[in-house]
């Protein structure tokens, strides 16, 4: 029997889990004993845990998970702690990262199907990748992939100083556009202008389209990212020019219904798509692709900002942090 085919020991794991969809308060700690890894898996003592607003979704039930009780979360950074038989290209002891379903990242440890593991680098630290690797595959898939952004194109992102809005500001910035975001404050402003973005409009003080429309001398942006849903998406329709984008990737204001063709065009003649990463990532090859270009963007000087970092135990309260907008950048949990 060769070494990685011996027995390989169960270990302890604090876990946050659900029985059933709600508000924060159904998260709660859960200890259990983890198995060894299974064939093709590895075991990941975790270091940094992401908190995405996917995890509210999966949490309230609007993106149902495949069966309760479960872990939420879908981004961690850690250490591996075992192998799996015919797992090859990882070693004990080593640096990874991951994103993705399926969702279980709220835990100390997990077990992880060993495709989904991204070796990391000796100059990217666990906390920086945590806080945004999902959002980096996102961004790779929305200026890549969805809408190929070109230097000299205009973009506006919607929650500019959020956790995805700040990575897309950089992201974009570092491909030559130019970049309009919607913030909520004076300090989210602030925050977001200092990672490159170039105007900051004040959604609750003034009018956002027309606050665009006057910085694009009424023609429109060329694409906008919408993370909010609602009528802030009805209404970004109309920041856009003829045969520009919009891309919702979020409801965070709800759903905005049935939308009537007539919206987009013939007058308008704006195209909407609806992008999932988690489609998206479906596909290995673009998996490792969007992580390789994150892991890039931040070895050439993508700035993390990671606005707390709170006890696992506190998930609940990261939750309602996130909820009510409270949050600057990232939200991290530390096992």
């Amino acid at each position: 029997m060769s070494q990685r085919e011996a027995f390989l020991p169960a270990s302890a794991s604090t876990r946050i889990i659900i029985d059933q969809y709600g508000d924060a308060s159904v998260l709660h700690r859960h200890d259990a004993v983890l198995p060894p890894p299974a064939p093709g898996e590895i075991r990941v003592r975790h270091t940094a845990i992401g908190v995405n607003y996917v995890d509210v979704y999966h949490r309230s039930g609007l993106y149902p998970l495949p069966a309760l009780p479960a872990v939420p979360g879908v981004e961690a950074a850690g250490v591996v702690e075992a192998l799996g038989v015919g797992v090859d290209g990882l070693q004990v002891g080593q640096r990874i990262a991951y994103a993705g379903l399926p969702a279980g990242s709220y835990a100390s440890a997990r077990n992880l199907p060993a495709e989904r593991a991204i070796p990391l680098p000796g100059d990217v630290a666990d906390d920086a990748v945590a806080s945004l690797l999902l959002r980096g595959i996102t961004a790779h898939m929305l200026l890549a992939y969805v809408r190929p952004l070109k230097a000299g194109d205009t973009l506006l992102v919607h929650a500019a100083a959020g956790g995805l809005g700040l990575v897309l500001v950089q992201w974009a910035k570092r491909l030559g556009a130019r970049v309009i975001g919607t913030v909520g404050s004076p300090a989210k402003a602030q925050l977001a202008l200092a990672h490159g973005l170039d105007h900051a409009i004040l959604y609750r003080e003034e009018d956002f389209v027309a606050a665009v429309m006057g910085l694009t001398d009424g023609q429109g942006v060329d694409y906008a990212i919408d993370g909010i849903g609602g009528k802030t998406l009805l209404d970004t329709l109309g920041c856009v020019r003829p045969y520009g984008m919009v891309a919702s990737v979020g409801q965070v204001a709800g759903d905005p219904g049935p939308l009537d063709l007539s919206l987009l065009g013939p007058a308008r003649s704006v195209a909407l798509s609806r992008p999932g990463v988690f489609r998206f990532m479906t596909d290995p090859a673009r998996y490792r692709e969007g992580a390789q270009a994150t892991l890039r963007h931040l070895q050439a000087g993508l700035r993390p900002m990671i606005g707390d970092v709170l006890p696992l135990d506190q998930a609940a309260e990261a939750h309602r942090r996130l909820e009510a907008g409270e949050t600057l950048g990232a939200l991290l949990l530390r096992p």
